[in-house]
């Protein structure tokens, strides 16, 4: 993404226009990521949450995916497995804060779950956030191959993985994206425009509010640029949001005044945003 570095340590956590990545609510920083062994799994995530409710705790989904079985996994190890990764990327908690707005999304916009996981996905795993910079760096029509996500992770992160580890990540990288709505095609991924909503809008806003962004910083930042649009059709999703009562939003020129007193906490703006 835009801000990251080639070292291993900024690379990954882009303090630039990312903000800072809180982990109490649920963002993750390191220098790996569940995508070193499956994608998104999008599908998976939309039959786990169809059946469980939006309290559920992690030993709930836990329970669903192991012993329930819901996922359809042949072993008890790939059910575990399973629940693990899927626990890394999303964190299945209520009690965490990027899930706890994801599935609140998720439920009332359907259309917009594709981009929902994504931007979870990209909160808690750090080597799918920094793939975002070789994505978004493409315009729609231009084509990405695995091979491509290669030579950005050699080149972002030389020496740090094995080749064969490198082409695992880099497909299921390149599988996330499209399952996010990014690319269309199976080898030779063409890019295209994800579905943006006023949901996903919210969502990605309010992720950059969690990290301490506000005014035009959060408008401009990372997080907003994954809706993959122009600076003022990200505004317009805004009004829309703040229209269905997800957001306040007033802007003028340059000057916003965007919160979140609807989807956070009081405890959770003042601890992203001090006292006020």
């Amino acid at each position: 993404m835009k801000g990251a570095s080639k070292s291993a340590t900024s690379a990954t956590s882009s303090p630039g226009t990312l903000g800072e990545l809180r982990t109490e609510f649920g963002f993750k920083t390191g220098v790996s990521g569940a995508h070193m062994a499956r994608t998104m799994m999008l599908a998976d995530l939309t039959a786990l949450l169809f059946t469980a409710p939006k309290e559920a705790k992690r030993e709930d989904f836990n329970r669903r995916i192991v012993e329930g079985n819901i996922l359809g996994k042949r072993t008890t190890s790939n059910r575990w497995l399973t629940a693990r990764h899927m626990s890394n990327l999303f964190g299945l908690d209520s009690g965490l804060t990027v899930f706890r707005l994801l599935r609140g999304f998720w439920d009332v916009d359907p259309p917009s779950r594709p981009m929902l996981a994504l931007l979870c996905a990209l909160a808690r795993d750090a080597l799918l956030r920094l793939s975002a910079k070789r994505v978004l760096e493409t315009k729609p029509g231009d084509r990405l191959t695995s091979e491509d996500f290669v030579n950005f992770f050699n080149r972002e992160l030389p020496g740090r993985f094995s080749e064969k580890m490198t082409l695992s990540l880099a497909q299921n990288v390149a599988a996330s994206w499209a399952q996010a709505g990014f690319f269309k095609g199976k080898i030779n991924k063409v890019r295209i425009r994800p579905v943006a909503t006023p949901a996903t809008a919210a969502y990605a806003l309010a992720l950059g509010y969690l990290c301490g962004l506000h005014g035009q910083l959060l408008i401009e930042s990372d997080w907003a640029r994954l809706l993959d649009l122009p600076r003022d059709q990200v505004i317009r999703l805004a009004q829309e949001a703040s229209k269905r009562g997800w957001l306040d939003f007033k802007g003028a020129g340059n000057v916003f005044e965007i919160n979140f007193r609807q989807l956070l906490t009081p405890t959770e703006i003042k601890a992203s945003h001090g006292a006020n």
